[in-house]
């Protein structure tokens, strides 16, 4: 038909393709071109036929290939970019969905535009340098801004091309918003796991101090009348030295120094009196509680967790100055894995202690460091910075986890879980005698001069016979030749040479039934809880007065094993 209509010269095309059948029944693809000649003395044809079956085979490979790379870029998790005259050319679908936006706000305006514009400066260098070719293809971080306002971190690897015959930089972003998050959470953990250790060896340091103050204090108030002269000065300098002493308990506490005598606690009744006593001291406020009918138990260091609720509560007042209101309350709640991942816990049961103002409430970037040692937004000399620090460690070395809602002017929320017992807490007993002594023999073991002077005279003057050893060594020989008549061991844990732990083996060996009391500037966490697994019978936190020193050699000694 073709080949007729150019025999009477109408305009068709010259070349076309079409489908042959061979003799053997195979198809083959005909590229044929014709041309009008005379012929003969005659209107003739010339035609010129091309075999392209494998040209044809190759561009369907090729089209095959050209839909699987782009399946694969608007499918990519990656955000993939080409940027050209400072202006984004092309974008698959990750990247208009990762800025929050539309496909054509992208090249609306320069690329720098989504760039933080902190990091605007050396992006734009960067892409002036690798369009000269000048820059390796290295990947590197920088902050994107979403349309909405947001920020994300984001991973760049870049190469240059040519774009429709001029030079562009093909992108490839990753989404890294997440392992910064993680990265810097690592970071601030072992930040705080540094200043932790620090805190605990000052805290340490410094009891060992209190303590021998302490003890001299408490024997020259043991026979003094209250009318002396220095009867006055000899109580404010105890209570001086009761002050120290709660300085290093926060400090022990934020370094998660360990839970001094855990035992089981009714939350309820916990926070109801210390709830109240405070109430009684800040009459400008309005306390409101409410407590669980199912009556939570944990159990923890009783003195501990009054320090959290009492720090609690006082960062509740400070941030009402004109007043407000306070409210305290419990419950028995069961977090899910998912709740539980949040606050880096374990999923089960937990005790819910909750305190909540209508105070002032918290910026974001305040929120994000309350936990820090030492930050406070207080006035110099209203707080050390230590209150919240210490609640943090506190909660956590009991397992539990904390949660803080707060916003400017609508007040803040600290929500503390703690692993719940089903175990309900005994009955209070009656105290013993406050200065309760004995007649038996002990052995003093500390590596402080002081310490062992004024703890001597302490257990003197409750009228026991003492022997002293500066060391695990001499504590060892000591018992060796006077262990049948020695009834009770006051060992202390950080000794160089022989460590306490140490020489409670070696006693231990010589004698299974030794009785031993665990003294140290730390907490009773790490060596301690691990030397009272074994066996020791109490623990004892410096410093100490002459009564908590009675109370517990009378409590051991009177023990039945």
């Amino acid at each position: 038909e073709r080949g007729l209509a150019r025999q009477r010269r109408e305009d068709v095309v010259s070349r076309y393709e079409f489908r042959t059948v061979t003799k053997t029944g195979k198809t083959r693809w005909v590229d044929f071109s014709a041309t009008f000649i005379a012929f003969h003395g005659g209107p003739g044809m010339l035609g010129t036929a091309f075999d392209i079956t494998s040209l044809k085979l190759a561009l369907g490979a090729l089209g095959e290939s050209e839909e699987k790379y782009r399946l694969l870029v608007e499918n990519a998790n990656d955000a993939i970019l080409i940027i050209q005259s400072d202006r984004i050319v092309f974008a698959n679908p990750r990247s208009w969905q990762s800025m929050n936006c539309r496909r054509e706000d992208l090249s609306a305006v320069p690329f720098q535009q989504f760039v933080h514009p902190e990091d605007r400066e050396g992006v734009a260098g960067a892409y002036r340098r690798r369009l000269r070719g000048e820059m390796a293809n290295t990947p590197y971080n920088l902050r994107l801004v979403a349309v909405d306002g947001s920020v994300l971190w984001a991973q760049v690897s870049a190469v240059p091309i040519q774009w429709e015959g001029a030079p562009a930089t093909l992108n490839f972003i990753r989404d890294i918003t997440a392992q910064k998050r993680l990265e810097a959470q690592f970071h601030h953990a072992q930040r705080l796991e540094s200043i932790g250790t620090l805190a605990g060896g000052v805290a340490h340091d410094v009891n060992n101090l209190l303590m021998g103050i302490q003890g001299s204090v408490s024997v020259m108030l043991l026979n003094m009348v209250p009318d002396h002269p220095h009867y006055e000065k000899l109580k404010s300098i105890e209570a001086s030295v009761e002050s120290g002493a709660g300085l290093t308990r926060q400090l022990l506490g934020f370094a998660r120094g360990g839970k001094y005598e855990a035992r089981v606690i009714d939350m309820n009744h916990l926070a109801r009196e210390k709830t109240r006593m405070f109430a009684a001291a800040r009459r400008e406020l309005i306390i409101r509680e409410r407590y669980s009918e199912d009556r939570p138990a944990v159990e923890a260091d009783p003195s501990q967790m009054e320090q959290v609720l009492l720090n609690l509560c006082i960062n509740a007042w400070q941030a009402m100055p004109d007043g407000g209101e306070l409210t305290v309350a419990t419950d028995r709640i069961h977090l899910s894995p998912e709740a539980a991942e949040e606050l880096d816990i374990a999923p089960g049961t937990y005790a819910l202690l909750t305190v909540t103002d209508t105070g002032v409430g918290m910026e974001p970037a305040v929120r994000e460091r309350i936990f820090e040692p030492f930050f406070t937004t207080k006035a110099r000399g209203r707080g050390t910075g230590l209150g919240l620090a210490s609640t943090y460690g506190i909660v956590r070395n009991h397992g539990g986890g904390i949660r803080v809602f707060s916003e400017p002017g609508k007040g803040s929320r600290f929500d503390i879980f703690l692993p719940a017992v089903k175990t309900r807490p005994p009955p209070a007993g009656r105290l013993m005698e406050s200065l309760a002594g004995g007649h038996e023999t002990l052995l003093l073991v500390d590596d402080e001069p002081r310490i062992r002077q004024s703890v001597r005279q302490m257990l003197q003057a409750l009228g026991y016979e003492v022997f002293v050893a500066g060391g695990g060594e001499e504590a060892v020989v000591i018992y060796r030749e006077k262990g049948d008549g020695i009834d009770l061991v006051i060992l202390d844990m950080i000794m160089p040479g022989m460590s306490g732990g140490e020489a409670y083996d070696r006693l231990k060996k010589m004698n299974p039934s030794v009785r031993v009391i665990l003294s140290s500037g730390y907490s009773m966490d790490g060596q301690a809880a691990e030397m009272m697994a074994r066996g020791c019978d109490g623990f004892i936190q410096k410093p100490y007065n002459l009564s908590a020193l009675s109370r517990k050699i009378r409590e051991v000694l009177v023990t039945d094993r």
